[in-house]
């Protein structure tokens, strides 16, 4: 086994593992939150007409905005009572063309 050189640092040891977890940091971490902080700033966005589709891939228009909850309407002029977390999509620029 090697023994560390008497001159070396033995901070230098641990700056590999340093670099790991900035690159990590900035390649994984930051834009996830970047990709929530869109999503969320979408949601509170969300007006009455707007195309949409859940987390479940149910395409729908708004109708209603609650609090927490929008009433959407489906095909066949149905409606359904959807928490606003699970509106992940806005179709209504896909739907104009």
């Amino acid at each position: 086994m090697t023994q560390p050189q008497e001159g070396q640092n033995p901070i230098m040891q641990f700056v590999p593992l340093i670099l790991i977890v900035v690159v990590f940091y900035f390649f994984m971490i930051r834009p996830q939150m970047k990709k929530q902080k869109e999503l969320k700033k979408f949601r509170e966005d969300l007006k009455k007409g707007d195309k949409v589709v859940t987390t479940g891939g149910i395409y729908g228009k708004v109708l209603e905005i609650q609090e927490t909850v929008i009433i959407m309407e489906v095909e066949g002029q149905n409606r359904l009572k959807i928490d606003k977390a699970a509106v992940v999509k806005d179709m209504s620029d896909v739907a104009q063309k």
